[in-house]
């Protein structure tokens, strides 16, 4: 996996064994401290879990865990999170799947899902046991921002297993196109750095628009695997300096886009642009699109939301949907794409009702509803 390292941070100061002689009767402290967690352990009644994480942080039955082990800086404003899964992990995933990740902040569990960047072949390299997410922070993005500026290497996070449909399938089309804005690169990253390890290049042609050369993820490494790999031509496209690039001018850089399979990432224009272009000439069947959020363009009444299990209820806005209201309120609610595709967060709704803030659907009491794409239209009680 060819993603940047940096040296290994080390302390300041010399390296200490025993107690800390620095600090009057610390030995004895040390001991204290012994003898009361001992304690503890003997008087609180434990589950078979709680014993495997004494042991090792990353093992449990109950539930997928992660451990930070580097955050590598890509761009001003985006690094790259190396991390290895503990048990239940898998590295059979597909490359171009999502993975959904769980940081502790403030008491509470944040969740988000992200483009697993790195190649499922990875597993059994030099770096077996890793895997990697890219991540951009965005002005409005709380946890995005904490985990590019303060996430710590040695934190233990939560995770969800692979999914997603922007895969790459194998053996790979003969004539490929990958056209990627901004941070949706970070899923085609994974099947070009799948390509790369097999050693299995086809005609690809990738092009990638950002707005300056300085914010380009992963630019040396691609242009590193265009010199090794004959059929591979990267085009690069600075806003600053190029304009922004539309669907005309893909078609002017790769003239037999046509001919090609195609995987496009990027911002919602872009995306809309390419469904648009390839509906026009009836290919729909040979584009793949990933989106990174779901399109909502309605709003809902509001209300207050009654999450059965737990007794937690919140009152929200008619823009707020349920999934994030019931992660606001500490509830751990199922979740997938976030973007209304894979029917992951579906839950039922008990009574009240809810609307679909894309196409401004309603759904009554006895419905299983998506969560993540749905707010309340009044008081409504949600089996979760």
């Amino acid at each position: 996996m060819n993603v940047p390292t940096t040296p290994p941070r080390h302390r300041n100061g010399p390296a200490r064994s025993g107690g800390d002689a620095s600090v009057p009767g610390g030995g004895a402290a040390s001991a204290a401290r012994f003898v009361r967690g001992i304690l503890a352990r003997v008087t609180t009644p434990l589950q078979p879990d709680d014993y495997l994480h004494m042991l090792n942080p990353l093992w449990s039955a109950r539930e997928l865990r992660g451990k930070i082990i580097e955050v590598v800086p890509e761009t001003r404003d985006a690094a790259t999170l190396v991390i290895k899964p503990g048990w239940g992990w898998t590295f059979s995933y597909q490359a171009g799947q999502y993975i959904g990740i769980g940081v502790h902040i403030d008491g509470k569990w944040h969740w988000r899902s992200y483009s697993i960047s790195s190649s499922p072949t990875d597993g059994s390299s030099r770096r077996r046991g890793r895997l990697t997410i890219t991540v951009k922070a965005m002005p409005e993005g709380f946890l995005s921002a904490h985990l590019v500026g303060g996430l710590e290497p040695g934190t233990v996070v939560r995770l969800a297993l692979p999914q997603g449909e922007f895969v790459l399938p194998d053996p790979p089309p003969p004539k490929v196109l990958f056209w990627t804005g901004g941070s949706g690169i970070t899923p085609v990253m994974s099947m070009l750095r799948t390509l790369d390890r097999r050693g299995t290049m086809p005609d690809v042609v990738h092009i990638h628009s950002t707005p300056t050369m300085e914010t380009a993820l992963f630019r040396e490494e691609r242009l590193a695997m265009a010199a090794r790999h004959v059929g591979l031509q990267v085009v690069e496209n600075f806003d600053d300096r190029h304009g922004v690039l539309d669907v005309d001018r893909v078609a002017q850089v790769c003239p037999d886009w046509n001919y090609r399979e195609a995987w496009v990432c990027g911002p919602a224009p872009m995306l809309t642009a390419a469904e648009q272009r390839w509906e026009q000439v009836k290919l729909t069947k040979r584009l793949h699109l990933e989106r990174f959020s779901a399109m909502l363009t309605r709003s809902a009444e509001g209300g207050r939301i009654t999450f059965d299990a737990s007794g937690k209820t919140a009152e929200v806005d008619g823009a707020t949907t349920l999934l994030e209201a019931g992660e606001a309120a500490g509830i751990q609610m199922p979740f997938g794409c976030r973007m209304g595709i894979c029917h992951t967060c579906v839950v039922p709704l008990k009574k009240g009702m809810v609307k679909d803030l894309r196409n401004g659907v309603e759904y009554h009491e006895n419905a299983g509803v998506q969560t993540c794409i749905t707010a309340p239209a009044g008081d409504c009680v949600l089996e979760v």
